[in-house]
């Protein structure tokens, strides 16, 4: 995932500091009900499009761009999947990240399905029944999407 230039300027200010920031992925579906995925140029694992919303962008938008900008399709949200806080990682230059991911259900309505940027070495449809080798991360939505249940968020444990 390319870092967007408002975390750069960020990063100049903070150095490797853990950063709190918004999240977005998308589960892509077509018309033959195929999921859209990408694989990842900097760790050569398929996943489902994410990314992160400009400053002021909605979710929703933010999710149509990262879409369109990495795979050429254009699609509409249809709902929300999940909710999550993630796991904190340290990335090799040691800048630290926690996301809390917005995870979207869409429609794709559009456009060929490419490498449209540098942030993937591939891009296809999947049968849900010939998904390739994916982590959690993708598996876990791809599962939400498809069970058309209400938004998922980690439960409230009192204590």
């Amino acid at each position: 995932m390319a870092t967007p230039d408002f975390i750069r300027d960020l990063r100049a200010s903070i150095g490797h500091e853990l950063l709190y920031l918004p999240g977005v992925s998308a589960v892509v579906f077509d018309d033959q009900d195929r999921v859209l995925l990408g694989r990842r140029a900097d760790n050569g694992r398929w996943t489902i499009i994410c990314g992160i919303p400009e400053p002021g962008e909605q979710p929703a938008t933010a999710v149509v761009r990262e879409v369109e900008e990495e795979t050429a399709v254009r699609c509409v949200p249809e709902r929300i999947v999940l909710v999550r806080t993630l796991a904190p990682v340290t990335y090799p230059n040691h800048d630290k990240c926690q996301f809390v991911d917005v995870c979207f259900r869409c429609r794709a309505v559009g456009g060929e399905a490419r490498v449209n940027d540098d942030e993937s070495l591939d891009v296809g449809w999947f049968p849900l029944d010939a998904l390739p080798e994916m982590e959690d991360f993708s598996l876990s939505r791809i599962k939400q999407a498809i069970e058309d249940g209400p938004t998922w968020f980690e439960p409230i444990v009192e204590e």
